[in-house]
């Protein structure tokens, strides 16, 4: 079969999609990179004229609304790797071109626009890819193995405790200002939308759904103290409206309980980066960390422990590699995580933010 032809709106010459998607695009035999789109025009002539150069072949440059590169004669698909708030205008623009599409999680800024691009993916009969490469991750892999192995019986419950300092840069009492849309609870980006949503979709995709949701959170930093490009705190702070603490138990449809701890803006000294454990009737899975960012088991793999025995799991270097197989997993057809999956993580996510406003269960 020939080659996916991708046009990708977001890949600079540098930063996240650059590291991150770039790899496995110019490397794999199933994609052709054919078109970028960026912000500006001298921002979209360097990436087109660096992946040209990458890749041997012409990479056409695109620029402001994203109708231009999904309209190109040349794009099958359309990637979309730009800040949540902008997912929905670009999406909808490739969708209604006929363009199968890839959106980088959380696929939109808040569940309604998720619905949306579902919605319109669906009517149109387009593929969709959504980010949400943990499912590709070695440990899930090995999780989901074991899982079905039926090796701890019949489980009976997940408990999860993880940390994300202030190390990291966002959620916390102090933020570089290129990452301050990361306080703003409408952005799509909080802890909420990015820490928990990215892992507890490999919690359900191994565990299945959850029935209900009972959460509690609050908000430690509601002052953000603004850092400068060296990381030097400035005389500038801003208001954050995001929690930092987020807690909430529930139950699978299976019967299985779920309790989850997220906290954000402690230093790294304070505590485990990622505890996680599930109870079957017949044994013990544990997984444990203190890397800064092991909580996000889609970039990182903490170690695994079957009844106490240390079970080897294949390290990966950086999001990339999980990201590639991804992307290869969707051109071979397998399934992949879509815009259905990622409407029905936002809608979890949306019943914790109720649960925790309205005190009470809330039914998924």
């Amino acid at each position: 079969m020939p080659p996916i032809k991708v046009g990708f709106v977001g890949l600079s010459s540098t930063g996240w999609a650059a590291s991150a998607h770039a790899p496995g695009l110019l490397n794999a035999p199933s994609f052709s990179l054919t078109a970028v789109s960026t912000t500006s025009v001298a921002s979209a002539e360097a990436s087109a004229k660096k992946y040209s150069d990458l890749t041997g072949q012409p990479v056409k440059a695109f620029h402001g609304d994203a109708s231009g590169i999904a309209n190109y004669k040349d794009v099958d698909l359309v990637a979309v790797s730009v800040k949540a708030p902008s997912h929905k205008a670009v999406a909808l623009a490739a969708i209604e071109a006929g363009k199968d599409v890839f959106v980088e999680w959380p696929a939109g800024a808040n569940a309604e626009e998720t619905a949306e691009l579902a919605a319109a993916a669906k009517a149109k009969g387009v593929k969709s890819l959504v980010g949400l490469q943990g499912r590709q991750s070695p440990l899930v892999k090995k999780l989901k193995e074991l899982l079905e192995s039926g090796v701890i019986g019949k489980i009976c419950s997940s408990s999860i405790i993880v940390l994300y300092p202030r190390e990291l840069g966002a959620w916390g009492p102090s933020v570089p200002e290129r990452n301050l849309y990361t306080v703003d609870a409408s952005a799509g980006v909080t802890m909420l939308d990015i820490g928990v949503g990215h892992l507890f979709d490999s919690v359900t995709y191994l565990l299945g759904d959850l029935a209900t949701v009972s959460a509690t959170t609050a908000n430690h930093y509601p002052i953000v103290t603004v850092l400068d490009d060296k990381q030097q705190p400035t005389e500038k702070t801003v208001n954050s409206s995001a929690p930092d603490q987020i807690a909430f138990t529930g139950l699978f449809k299976s019967g299985a309980i779920s309790s989850a701890i997220f906290r954000a803006g402690l230093p790294a000294s304070q505590g485990r980066k990622h505890l996680w454990e599930i109870v079957g009737e017949a044994g013990l899975i544990h997984m444990e960390s203190d890397e800064l960012s092991s909580a996000l088991v889609n970039t990182k793999a903490p170690k695994l422990y079957l009844n106490g025995a240390l079970v080897e799991v294949q390290q990966v270097a950086g999001p990339a590699n999980n990201i590639t197989s991804a992307w290869e997993a969707f051109a071979k057809g397998e399934r992949s995580p879509n815009l259905e999956d990622a409407l029905k993580l936002r809608r979890l996510l949306e019943g914790v933010t109720r649960s925790a406003q309205e005190g009470r269960v809330v039914n998924l």
